[in-house]
């Protein structure tokens, strides 16, 4: 019977296993070219019916019904609401990629399997409470990502982000297992409920360096300065598909599980590790502002932008409350409709041949020439930078609010300064395309699903968005309370 209960609670993780390896079949009979659109469709279905599979668990407490394989997962709010944002991002990414890949002839069916694999990791991660099950989970998303970066085995960028993103993924993941090893040494249990209580008391200084490598191991995964380096060169040389899909789902998946690290094992002891996340937030901030200024490359400066925004997320986590907590969901929702929206219009930016453009140069003038894809791109630039009334005013917002009640005036008084930097190079951005020349070099044309997702993207993060506020705050206050169930 506990076996079985276990099962249900797991349904999302077996349909994508499940699924994967059908369509994988499937592509071996059919033909991996001539099958790949229609199976990045069935993939796309597939993420939906997750997606449907999990919103039950919205509204569901921290607790041992909720509890899989003796304690190894949860399927509460707070795995539920990451969850709903890592489905519905692979899924929108997922819809953008066939005409790029097509163009470039690397259409095979391998790319949505990859994803439906890195999705099933990501589900893991986020429901993960244990360091075993959070690290099986963290591998699964990583394995099916390297290969995702250097999928156009032709061109020499993407596999020089390909072998990047595997040698400094597996020095992270080095580091991880290192802080893991000293953390299971010095408290004698690997389950994150085990080490919360055994730091109830005070933490050790071996248990202190565990802590110490464990968030530097996440902290590469989040792309949190110092450990962002890869980021740009990652973001820029992958394919512009892949570039998205890393920029959003993976994100939410690897802050989902750095907070349940931090607030639920190490939430005894968050006096020891609130001067790290204090410290990456404001470095993440400045870098990732200060680095996108001189940036004329679209996707490195989406790159930057992600470091910045990942700083502005982890004001959030150092306030350890659970108004931080519900803040950084908040602006985590937020961020992957500005990420998606973005980056689909970059991928709408085509020369006459169908090339992908992404130069800054090439959008000047766009205004005059494609004002809908100028319109769109505007929008997520100026919501980016946090200007109101645009939607991404709230979510750095929030996050500034929650500092504040934290007693973290300072903190949050330096990110707002920080952010005013960030606006420069979103603002230039929107300088180039109405106030330039136009270049004449977006003249192809881009499919419906393009247009229809830079719509719901742009519809989103506009002030209509604001009519979501109390619904959205809602399931993000029921997913942040299980972190703080045990406190």
């Amino acid at each position: 019977m506990d076996l079985m209960h276990s099962l249900r609670l797991v349904a999302p993780e077996e349909l994508l296993s499940l699924s994967g390896l059908a369509l994988l079949l499937a592509a071996a009979w059919l033909g991996s070219a001539r099958a790949a659109r229609v199976i990045t469709w069935l993939s796309i279905a597939v993420l939906a019916t997750c997606t449907v599979l999990v919103l039950p668990g919205l509204s569901n407490p921290a607790g041992a019904e909720v509890q899989a394989f003796g304690g190894l997962y949860s399927a509460d709010a707070f795995a539920a609401f990451a969850k709903v944002l890592i489905y519905i991002a692979a899924a929108a990414t997922l819809a953008v990629a066939p005409p790029f890949l097509e163009k470039a002839g690397a259409a095979r069916a391998e790319y949505p399997i990859l994803v439906l694999f890195a999705a099933m990791g990501m589900g893991i991660m986020v429901s993960a409470q244990n360091l075993l099950t959070l690290y099986i989970g963290l591998e699964l998303n990583s394995l099916a990502a390297y290969v995702l970066a250097a999928f156009l085995k032709t061109d020499e960028r993407s596999a020089e982000a390909g072998l990047k993103y595997f040698v400094l993924g597996a020095l992270a993941s080095g580091i991880l297992l290192f802080g893991m090893s000293l953390t299971y040494g010095f408290t004698g249990t690997t389950s994150y409920a085990g080490i919360a209580a055994a730091l109830q008391g005070g933490i050790a200084k071996g248990a202190l360096f565990g802590l110490t490598f464990v968030l530097a191991g996440l902290a590469f995964k989040v792309s949190a300065v110092p450990f962002h380096m890869w980021t740009p060169d990652v973001y820029e040389g992958a394919p512009t598909p892949v570039t998205a899909f890393f920029a959003s789902a993976p994100k939410v998946a690897a802050l989902g599980l750095t907070m349940r690290v931090a607030l639920e094992a190490f939430g005894t002891q968050a006096a020891a590790w609130q001067q790290i996340v204090i410290f990456a937030a404001i470095a993440s901030i400045v870098v990732g502002a200060l680095g996108a200024i001189g940036q004329t490359n679209l996707k490195r400066l989406l790159a930057y932008s992600s470091i910045n925004n990942v700083g502005f997320i982890l004001i959030g986590l150092a306030a350890a409350t659970p108004a931080g907590a519900s803040a950084m969901l908040v602006y985590l929702a937020i961020y992957v409709a500005m990420t998606v929206g973005g980056f689909v219009a970059v991928l709408m930016l085509k020369d006459g041949a169908g090339n992908q453009l992404e130069m800054l140069g090439d959008v000047a003038g766009l205004s005059r020439t494609r004002p809908l894809i100028a319109a769109g791109l505007a929008m997520v630039m100026f919501s980016l930078a946090g200007i109101p009334p645009l939607f991404g005013f709230w979510g750095k917002f929030v996050v500034f609010q929650a500092a504040v009640e934290a007693g973290m005036v300072p903190l949050a008084a330096l990110g707002i300064a920080a952010s005013v930097i960030g606006a420069f190079y979103y603002l230039k951005v929107v300088k180039v395309m109405y106030f330039d020349d136009p270049a004449g070099k977006v003249i192809g044309q881009s499919d419906m699903v393009h247009a229809v997702l830079l719509l719901a993207s742009a519809l989103f993060i506009s002030p209509a968005g604001y009519l979501l506020t109390k619904c959205l705050g809602h399931f993000a206050e029921t997913a942040a309370a299980v972190l703080f169930a045990g406190a």
